[in-house]
């Protein structure tokens, strides 16, 4: 077969594709976002009938995927760490009922690079009881998809399937296999499986429990969990991951003197860990986030010999683990680079030139300098950056402004104003809008319709186009729904409506609408081919 070039994302994706997958449904979120891109763009995924879809959320996304498996075919589901918080409902469900032929993607993203937190997913796989894959290189990328399918349709659960930043956004030389066709239709053997009545769940969460020796001898018997002799028994090393690499960058040729122990399959290959365990005076644990594999060692082999890693700050706990951290970790000297040049100064992100988002915020600006005591909650897309021009107050989650804006009026804050963009609105907002009106709240929301997804590279948002009838259909009185193109001309008409809804006492909903800068050039562009 062909070599490509490919980023983990698209290895991931191309795998997909050959591996005989059916659907694809995802909910944007960097670093997981050009996975279900690449399909979408793929030819050849369309010529195979593929169906690829952004949906309204995370939940929708799984939700989606497991009906896809419900009728034998593979799924996959793609998003960031902090998505899986969102689908966390039926992420655990779906391995209750043990669904065969799901993989669920999550890209997880060290040193926060375009996230909120470090949060490691393998704390939820593990969770689930699930089997969980987290491939080192593109290339285990690419094979582990098509060994993720046959694992999950051969113990009969989902499979968890986990890559940092690094990995989903670097290139490399990829291998592909012969292409597998799809899956027939079929339907579960066991017709209870899907309905989690107390009376089915209750065996079926026995049945899961019982299935655990099957997820741990395949995780010994895997090829992708090796043990690596080594000749220096000092101190053994356990890798995970992507750190196999950033281990082997300290040594010549990759030749590490130290035995190793290389996971990317779990639950645990306890038998390889208990044997580098006996036959080494200590563990060093690399792993790209959080302390996961550290924390189990110190549980089932913690007999006295140090096991070391981010738990004791051998390596730092927070942040991106990297070659050279892992140098400093086995006390090897490091070679630091220039000093960066005084004439560099930092350049904190900025909304573009021209961003509809820049004339919503100065009006919003304008109207609460007047008000010592009123706050602005933000929301999760490009216009947090509104925080680098005093506009907001606050950003936690996806859909959060809304409901912090309802909690804190309720405790007086005024004006309590939330800012959410169009499509974090059709992601999350929707029900605390809802509550709003149920609890006929004083407060101001902006929805910010700029048309698309901008902060994930303009996928279409799912409330496009239907903004104002959601509102209305929600219980907002008409009359305070108001819409507004951000423009400078129209500073002093914005800054009016603004303060005309600050003197209502209820639910306001205020839309600016202008497309994104960005996406407006390339629709012109378009139009102009």
């Amino acid at each position: 077969m062909s070599k490509l070039l490919l980023l983990g994302d698209e290895a991931i994706a191309q795998a997909f594709i050959d591996a005989g997958g059916s659907a694809i449904n995802s909910y944007p979120g960097t670093p997981s976002t050009q996975i279900t891109e690449y399909v979408i763009k793929s030819k050849e995924a369309a010529q195979k009938g593929i169906r690829a879809n952004w949906c309204a959320n995370e939940k929708t996304a799984l939700e989606a995927s497991i009906g896809v498996a419900y009728t034998g075919k593979r799924a996959m589901t793609c998003m960031k760490h902090v998505g899986l918080n969102v689908c966390g409902d039926p992420f655990m469900n779906a391995s209750i009922i043990g669904t065969k032929g799901v993989i669920i993607v999550v890209a997880d993203d060290p040193s926060m690079f375009s996230s909120q937190d470090e949060q490691d997913s393998r704390f939820y796989g593990h969770w689930a009881m699930i089997p969980m894959l987290e491939p080192s290189n593109q290339q285990e990328a690419y094979d582990m998809v098509f060994f993720g399918y046959e694992l999950s349709e051969k113990l009969g659960t989902p499979v968890l399937y986990r890559i940092p930043t690094r990995l989903a956004h670097s290139r490399a030389g990829v291998e592909r296999r012969e292409a597998l066709p799809q899956n027939p239709i079929s339907y579960p053997t066991d017709p209870k499986s899907f309905v989690l009545l107390p009376v089915n769940a209750k065996r079926l969460y026995r049945d899961l429990i019982d299935k655990q020796a099957s997820f741990e001898e395949s995780s010994e018997k895997s090829g992708y969990n090796q043990y690596i002799p080594g000749t220096d028994k000092s101190r053994g090393i356990v890798t995970t991951g992507i750190a196999y690499n950033y281990l082997l960058e300290n040594f010549p040729g990759g030749k590490c003197p130290y035995p190793v122990v290389k996971i990317t399959q779990y639950p645990l290959p306890t038998a390889m860990l208990s044997k580098l365990y006996d036959e080494c005076d200590e563990l060093l644990v690399l792993e790209d986030g959080q302390p996961f594999v550290e924390e189990q060692l110190k549980g089932c082999l913690g007999k006295g010999k140090p096991i070391h890693g981010r738990l004791d700050e051998v390596i730092r706990r927070d942040g991106e683990l990297n070659a050279e951290k892992v140098a400093k970790a086995l006390g090897m000297a490091v070679q630091n680079g220039p000093a960066v040049p005084e004439v560099v100064t930092n350049r904190p992100p900025a909304l573009c030139t021209g961003c509809p988002h820049v004339d919503s915020y100065t009006a919003l600006v304008d109207v609460m300098k007047k008000y010592e005591h009123g706050r602005v909650f933000g929301d999760i897309g490009c216009y947090t950056l509104g925080f680098n021009m005093g506009a907001l107050n606050t950003t936690v989650c996806m859909g959060a402004s809304i409901t912090m804006a309802k909690g804190a009026s309720e405790m007086g804050i005024f004006p309590a104003v939330a800012v959410i963009g169009d499509g974090t609105f059709g992601h999350s907002g929707m029900t605390g809008l809802l509550d709003c009106v149920n609890e006929k709240a004083n407060v101001i929301i902006m929805i910010l319709d700029n048309d698309i997804t901008a902060m994930t590279g303009g996928q279409p948002s799912s409330a496009n186009q239907k903004l104002r009838n959601i509102c209305v259909g929600l219980g907002v009185d008409p009359d305070h729904i108001r819409t507004i193109v951000p423009l400078p001309k129209n500073h002093d008409e914005f800054v009016k409506i603004l303060e005309e809804e600050v003197a209502y006492d209820g639910v306001s909903v205020i839309i600016p609408q202008r497309v994104c800068i960005v996406e407006n050039k390339k629709r012109i562009a378009q139009k102009n081919k």
